[in-house]
């Protein structure tokens, strides 16, 4: 039985998951210093006593000296072949947003039957293994916020309306329906398909890219079957300045560093918003996790697995995957170009 998550008031029942069948999954391109935010996305996991492994979907261009580091975290590494959305004229929100349509692969790894996407900017501080247990069917994501300046092209931040806070600035009639619930695509629930993945790429051929790429076109597209969870389970940080009273810092399993000069690795505390004490209390915490060796996967491997019920960090199930080498290499997929 899975807890009640649910923002509506409905309790969600389902089956326990099975261990084999679920995983976490990321994603990772190039050769810059993202593989830091992995490093630190799998310890975290290890950290929050995950059942689950962590599945890393790279591009090509991902070097081999990353791809050793990855592996030696306990990572399962699957290269996938790049998605490129139709040429336009599109201004995207931010220039390197055109390789997340790459993401839409993971809907090929249909060996499991459901699992949760985590950018490669967030932290498990928290278990959230029981997310695994909610209703199949549908697609669970944390919903996103109208007020960031990259929206200022949309009527919703013309008259400062957003869905966190959706009574404050009522919606005009004249201006038709509501928008939809709209979610971050940083972190989200779903099951694999194969079908579906040839429906997500024969619709993007379709489908005029939006600044936000790939999230936009993902809320599109699951629109029907989006139900929404807290944001316990993906806090945007910048929620902390713009909505602070939808949050409970102390209850957040999930933070993603997404804000301007947040993310760890880079942090030195110069952009806006980043000598608030609560986000130097957040970085903090994500380098306790990446310096600690204790949950580097050998050290793990080492100590062996534990009685049940014990505090001490359990053995993650990756040996079979290192015994394959820990690497899939797919066929090329026709591009949706």
């Amino acid at each position: 039985m899975a807890p009640d998550i649910s923002t509506n008031g409905t309790t969600t029942l389902t089956k326990r998951a099975s261990i084999s069948s679920c995983a976490y999954v990321t994603f990772l391109a190039g050769n810059g210093d993202y593989v830091k935010g992995v490093v630190g996305l799998a310890k975290g996991l290890r950290k929050a006593n995950s059942k689950y492994p962590l599945v890393v979907a790279i591009l090509p261009d991902v070097p081999e000296d990353h791809r050793k580091i990855l592996l030696e975290q306990g990572c399962i590494v699957k290269e996938i072949e790049p998605v490129y959305p139709p040429q336009n004229q599109t201004q995207f929100a931010m220039a390197y947003y055109v390789i997340n349509y790459s993401k839409l692969r993971i809907w090929e790894f249909v060996e499991y039957s459901k699992m949760i996407y985590l950018d490669g900017d967030i932290q498990v501080f928290e278990n959230i293994d029981h997310l695994f247990d909610m209703q199949d069917g549908y697609f669970y994501a944390v919903k996103d916020c109208f007020c960031e300046k990259t929206w200022s092209h949309t009527p919703q931040y013309k008259i400062g309306y957003c869905q966190q806070c959706p009574n404050k600035v009522q919606w005009p009639e004249e201006l038709g329906p509501k928008p939809p619930l709209y979610f971050n695509a940083g972190m989200f629930v779903y099951e694999p398909s194969l079908s579906v993945y040839d429906d997500l790429l024969k619709t993007l051929k379709i489908t005029p890219p939006t600044p936000f790429a790939e999230q936009d076109f993902l809320n599109m597209y699951f629109r029907d079957i989006y139900r929404p969870i807290p944001p316990i389970y993906n806090l945007v940080l910048a929620m902390l300045w713009r909505h602070p009273e939808n949050i409970e810092l102390e209850k957040v399993k999930v933070v993603h560093y997404c804000a301007a000069g947040s993310k760890p690795w880079r942090y030195t505390g110069e952009e806006e918003n980043m000598q608030r004490e609560d986000i130097k209390m957040v970085v903090k915490k994500w380098w306790d996790i990446y310096n600690d060796e204790s949950l580097d996967y050998k050290n793990v491997v080492a100590r062996g697995p534990v009685e049940p019920g014990s505090e001490e960090v359990r053995l993650q199930p990756f040996l079979a995957a290192l015994s394959e080498a820990g690497v899939v290499h797919y066929m090329n997929a026709p591009s949706a170009a």
